[in-house]
């Protein structure tokens, strides 16, 4: 029986399973299974748990919720997450052996982030606190609230998907008691604290905090060691950089974190680093590792999806994530300086736990077939159990497109990687048309890994390129740095020339039948590909920089980011106009799709306005679609409905121009 065609809404079929947490004793995890309600144009996601001997899953939370992190108590007794229900992201604990979920807090702005302390009677949590107020204190409704000014006199003054940033609330640290809901704060000041660690003996926190009263121009996190009972404070790395995610070993002798300097900016390598505790120094164990810790993937299925930046076990080794060559593996490192990869190629490991002894992992792994489930991974032997189905009945149904892997020869010979996709119903000597999807970032990467959007344009009939350029992350320093300064350079020369080599390859591409797509840094591409080159005949631009020089003003990031990728800023509106597609607006011949969310603050809407606005004037093929309450992650987060319909207006442009 032949199967289905990928179809836009079956985002609505399609399950995320994610943030996988191993018991303390081995025997079960639990994890979050992430589904859209169409009707509700909304994403649930509920808590669920599996016994690892015998496969058994079980659903733990319902109703209309949005659960994440979870984490088992040192005991094993409990499990404690972060839900919805009160709207705003609240504590909540439910019993391992059965029971209901229980709130812990109704904080105002919610919770950021919490962890175990290991008595289990009480949690410690990260919260947003107005000035001089505690963590309970509530501001009193008004039935009819009236507008009032909001006054800035700070650069970060708002935020992509939050909007508006008070500026009178500040993170804080405090502690809430299990049993009578007690909460204490323990950090003061007017700065944010990050929860990052607590000790195995309850005795010591690690925070971040940056005691600065102006951050503007600031990008650096500092660690500090704290103890609970003398209430003093220790650095545990305090060099310039952004350092996160740290975990103690189980002796609390040393303190495993992730981060980086900034030596390249944004585009510099997080890295692993051990500090011991009683010797107070550092080393960095992946320093002969040219390849970023972390997961910088792109792709648009994936919900709520986060991993541990680092898990120690028993014997002191330690992992983490790697970006490597187009994949995310699992890396194994001990402190001797051994380092190699614990999970397989071609795959992305978007979520993971260790067992404590270090014998086994359960993953959350994706591939370009797959849209994720959750595996048991022996490590010494790599035998691997699958433990979730739950997208099995709709890949029995459903035809994947299989992308081949491809190296091509880019700007100074150097190698640029991707992937080509078959349009759906191939047959040979048959002529179809491609398109070029251009990720965002443009520190980001392409991966093997599934990515709904692809096989929608492939099911449609569409051959589909996807490469990573310089600037793509999974490679070396040089090659994620190579992209600073020369935005529409050597960039746009790696993805022309793999599009050439593709083209040489490959006969069945109609070389009459191009187009481009991309969003963000891609958007910025697709803009700067059209006003250089005619070779498509159609073209669709998203969330897009179209002017360096009003982006500087108008986006959360653009007086740090166009002086960090650009390298100018208002003192150098030349420059900044030089790499402005908007400047080669009159070359334009390519039909150009402009679609961007309103509500979009890491690349404003004007830069669309501008773009089609110019367009029109020069008499060019132009339309704009505007999305309302969207902002720059609709096509990972946005409501269902504006998810569908901008797939709708993507395929459909190129369906009438291809």
């Amino acid at each position: 029986m032949a199967k289905n065609a990928v179809e836009i809404k079956d985002l609505t079929k399609l399950v995320s399973v994610a943030n996988p947490k191993i018991s303390p004793d081995g025997t079960e995890a639990v994890f979050v299974r992430t589904h859209i309600d169409e009707e509700e144009n909304t994403y649930i996601a509920h808590l669920y748990h599996t016994d690892l001997e015998s496969g058994e899953t079980t659903q733990w939370t319902h109703g209309q919720e949005r659960v994440s992190a979870p984490a088992w108590s040192a005991d094993g007794k409990y499990v404690a997450f972060l839900s919805t229900r009160d709207e705003k992201n609240q504590l909540y604990v439910i019993p391992a052996r059965g029971g209901e979920a229980r709130s812990l807090t109704e904080f105002e702005k919610g919770v950021d982030s919490f962890l175990w302390s290991p008595c289990g009677e009480k949690i410690w949590f990260a919260a947003m606190v107005k000035e001089g107020q505690m963590f309970t204190d509530k501001e009193e409704k008004e039935e009819k609230k009236k507008p009032e000014p909001f006054i800035v006199d700070k650069l970060k003054y708002k935020m992509d998907g939050l909007g508006l940033v008070p500026q009178d609330f500040h993170r804080h640290i405090g502690v809430v008691d299990i049993a009578s809901k007690n909460v204490e704060k323990l950090t003061e000041g007017n700065y944010h604290h990050n929860l990052e660690a607590v000790s195995h003996d309850g005795g010591k926190l690690v925070f971040g905090v940056m005691r600065e009263e102006n951050l503007d121009f600031i990008f650096r996190q500092p660690l500090f060691l704290y103890d609970i009972e003398t209430k003093t404070e220790t650095p545990v790395m305090d060099e310039e950089g952004y350092f996160e995610g740290a975990a103690f070993s189980h002796d609390d002798k040393k303190i495993a974190f992730v981060g980086g300097t900034r030596e390249y900016e944004n585009a510099t390598h997080s890295k692993v680093y051990v500090h011991d505790v009683p010797g107070q120094s550092v080393v960095c164990l992946t320093e002969g590792l040219d390849a970023p810790v972390g997961d910088y993937v792109v792709a648009d299925h994936q919900q709520g999806a986060s991993a541990p930046p680092v898990v120690w076990t028993k014997d002191d080794h330690l992992y983490f994530q790697v970006s490597t060559m187009g994949d995310v593996r699992l890396y194994f490192a001990s402190l001797d300086g051994a380092i190699y990869p614990a999970s397989q190629e071609q795959e992305h490991v978007y979520g993971y736990d260790i067992s404590r002894d270090g014998v086994f992992a359960v993953l959350a792994t994706s591939d370009p077939t797959n849209p994720g489930e959750l595996y048991k991974l022996v490590i010494a032997t790599g035998e691997l159990t699958q433990l979730t189905e739950f997208n099995k009945a709709y890949l029995e149904e459903t035809e994947l497109i299989a992308p081949e892997a491809i190296v091509g020869k880019g700007a100074q010979d150097w190698d640029v990687h991707g992937w080509l996709m078959k349009p759906r119903g191939f047959t040979e000597g048959e002529k179809y048309p491609l398109i070029v999807n251009i990720h965002g970032g443009p520190h980001a990467m392409y991966a093997n890994t599934f990515f709904h959007e692809m096989q929608v344009l492939a099911a449609k009939g569409f051959g589909v390129l996807y490469v990573n350029p310089r600037g793509s992350h999974s490679y070396s320093q040089q090659f994620v740095d190579a992209v600073r300064g020369d935005y529409g350079g050597g960039d746009y020369e790696d993805i022309m020339k793999a599009l050439d080599g593709v083209l040489e390859e490959h006969d069945w591409i109609d070389v009459d039948r191009l187009g481009v797509t991309g969003g963000s840094y891609g958007g910025f591409m697709t803009n700067w590909i059209v006003g250089h080159t005619n070779r498509f005949k159609a073209a669709v631009t998203q969330r897009s920089i179209s002017n360096w020089v009003s982006f500087f003003g108008v986006s959360d990031i653009g007086y740090y980011f166009s002086d960090w990728q650009i390298r100018a800023d208002m003192t150098d509106v030349e420059t900044l106009w030089q790499h402005s597609p908007l400047k080669y607006a009159s070359n334009v011949e390519t039909p150009l799709l402009i679609l961007h969310s309103e509500n979009d603050y890491r690349c404003p809407i004007e830069q669309a306005e501008q773009l089609y606005v110019t367009l029109k004037t020069l008499k060019k093929e132009a339309r704009f679609v505007r999305f309302p309450e969207a902002d720059h992650n609709l096509s990972r987060t946005g409501k269902p409905n504006l998810r569908f319909a901008r797939l709708e207006q993507i395929s459909g442009w190129m369906e009438q121009y291809l």
